[in-house]
């Protein structure tokens, strides 16, 4: 490796890095408004569901780069960096996921065909229990969003110098912008386009730092040196950050939640046409984040290769750990015109791809489970539905804007996002495990278990947070250097004074809850639904299994319900459970007639 890929002062945009920029941000917005405009947008499967006639490579993309976010291709890196390879083992919980996925989640919600994921639950307990799901939902995209949009953000305002919360309004605005008036089928396709940005840049970034640091050879050996290629750690300790029990089994259940059980997963498995082909878009997802994270530790790997000798951290040449990512790529890139602006788009097009699905199903859910039953045959109001529908979407913005203020003074992006979404994530699992695994559980149960899941997750995030404040530093990096920080930038890094000692309670002997790893949130919210949740459901009565829709439970559990049909709670999903009917019908009599016509050519 040469030195001469460290810069003493990493360079800003150029007028090219800015256009750049600019055109993925003017492409995004012409596609959404082209599709709003030239598209059917009529009615609410239109608008939500894309009139179910979408395809299957765009469906997968959208749900691979939706799921991804900026939070992945900016913060991953960054994780890899600092704290070695064990998160790798993610890829073990993506793989548990998708299978649970493919073979329980999907075939449930396929045959349901529900506009509102949270409909399930009205179906399987009551409308409270519906609600509640619905309110944990809303609270977790508000906690999410500003996170997702922050992370570019930072990155842009490091290497250009723009505001950053000019940055966030812009990009918000765009988003709303295409969303609002493309719905599904724009939320889809920008996210198709966009994810080409995303990865051919983060290609070109890792190619060009290969060839910086002197190949792969020579970035595996010294990660390996370095310790940051110890991918297997089998420490127990559920308090330790990563190891392989808090990223596999912890990361398990966070994706089971976003992947499974999500409003905005399982909307657009129900755009497709058929379970077929929603089964088709999930295996392509699943290869397609193996790609992607491995992109992440690639990069990560050529950042620690790039800066083993002089930590910018450390060193102070960035303020958070979390601006490394940008500036590693103004570093290896600023030499190309160009280059580095559409690396930063690329981030910009992951923000771009889950804030717009995000929108989008958290309009469906507002619209279906808070306006839909105050309006139900009033012919003047949902007349009016693409409207609330569009006008949802712009308030979900500007509330994103205004969130980010308090996502700004917060450190840890990957703690932070898992850390937030853990309060709600491991309740909505927990209801939907409740109901589809125990057809004995009632509805006091899964709301009295849902509530006491969100009281716990949330005493435990603020005590962590402030655990964490109090300077205690839980999960110190992994060994770096400034040794060669001198001689690279004619600085000598200081010696930092000795911390003051912390108030009782706040260091080692802090109440041991608030250091348990921030991968078993969701875990840990998801089992204190199902506990209490069995227990209430045990001393308030248990639930007559053969009065559960075996429909609603997973198969291994159906043969405790009875087959009688739930009905649709809304006349457009009758309308799609009779399109899935027709699409069925239509395969069994071509089969049959190409059959006949076989045997009678025989």
């Amino acid at each position: 490796m040469t030195n001469s890929t460290i810069a003493t002062h990493v360079a800003h945009f150029s007028w090219v890095d800015h256009t750049m920029f600019a055109l993925m941000l003017v492409v995004s917005t012409v596609v959404g408004v082209l599709i709003g405009v030239c598209g059917k947008q009529d009615t609410k499967v239109d608008y939500l569901l894309g009139g179910k006639k979408m395809s299957v490579i765009p469906i997968a993309v959208s749900l691979i780069f939706s799921h991804i976010s900026s939070i992945t291709i900016v913060a991953v890196p960054t994780e890899y960096y600092t704290y070695g390879a064990v998160y790798f083992n993610q890829y073990i919980s993506g793989f548990i996921t998708c299978v649970i996925s493919y073979y329980i989640f999907l075939p449930i919600f396929f045959d349901l065909q529900l506009t509102s994921t949270y409909e399930y639950l009205q179906l399987r307990f009551n409308r409270q229990v519906r609600t509640m799901a619905s309110i944990l939902f809303t609270v977790h995209i508000l906690l999410y969003l500003p996170i997702v949009v922050y992370v570019p953000a930072l990155a842009f305002n490091q290497v250009s110098g723009v505001p950053l919360h000019l940055v966030t309004s812009v990009v918000c605005g765009v988003c709303m912008l295409y969303t609002m008036l493309g719905g599904m089928k724009a939320v889809v396709w920008t996210d198709f386009l966009q994810s080409f940005v995303t990865v051919g840049s983060s290609i070109t970034i890792i190619i060009l730092g290969l060839i910086n640091v002197g190949g792969f050879n020579a970035m595996w050996d010294r990660s390996e040196k370095g310790g940051r290629l110890e991918f297997v750690d089998f420490n127990p300790d559920p308090f330790a950050r990563n190891t392989f029990w808090t990223v596999s089994l912890g990361t398990t259940f966070f994706w089971m939640s976003g992947l499974g059980v999500s409003q905005g997963t399982i909307q657009k498995f129900i755009a497709l046409p058929s379970l077929k082909k929603a089964r088709l878009s999930l295996v392509v997802f699943f290869f397609g984040f193996i790609v992607l994270k491995s992109i992440c530790f690639m990069i990560g790997m050529l950042m620690y290769t790039t800066y083993y000798n002089c930590d910018p951290i450390t060193s102070k040449q960035v303020s958070k750990p979390d601006q490394m990512l940008p500036y590693f790529t103004m570093d290896t890139a600023s030499r190309i015109p160009g280059l580095s602006g559409l690396f930063v788009a690329g981030t910009f097009s992951a923000a771009l791809s889950a804030l717009s699905s995000n929108f989008n199903c958290l309009s469906a859910t507002t619209f279906e489970d808070f306006i839909s039953p105050w309006i139900k045959n009033n012919s003047f109001f949902e007349n009016k539905t693409p409207l609330m529908l569009k006008s949802i979407v712009v308030v979900t913005g500007m509330i994103c804007i205004l969130l980010v203020f308090a996502i700004e003074k917060t450190a840890g992006i990957i703690m932070i996002a898992t850390s937030a979404s853990g309060i709600t994530s491991g309740a909505l699992l927990g209801m939907f495990l409740l109901g589809m695994l125990f057809p004995w559980a009632n509805e006091k149960g899964c709301l009295v278990g849902s509530v006491v899941s969100l009281g716990v997750m949330a005493w435990i995030m603020v005590g962590a947070q402030v655990y964490k404040t109090m300077g205690t530093d839980r999960f110190p990096y992994l060994p770096m250097s400034t040794e060669g920080c001198e001689e690279f930038f004619n600085i000598t890094v200081p010696i930092l004074p000795s911390p003051t000692p912390l108030p009782k309670g706040t260091g080692d002997d802090a109440f041991p809850i608030y250091k348990i790893s921030f991968h078993y949130y969701c875990l840990v919210g998801t089992a204190t639904v199902l506990v209490v949740g069995l227990a209430v459901s045990y001393f308030t009565g248990f639930t007559d299994p053969n009065s559960v829709d075996a429909r609603l439970l997973v198969p291994f559990v159906k043969k405790y319900g009875h087959s009688r049909e739930a009905d649709a709670q809304d006349p457009s999903e009758k309308i799609l459970l009779n399109l899935e009917k027709n699409i069925v019908s239509d395969v069994r009599k071509n089969s049959v007639s190409y059959i006949k016509k076989t045997s009678n050519s025989a």
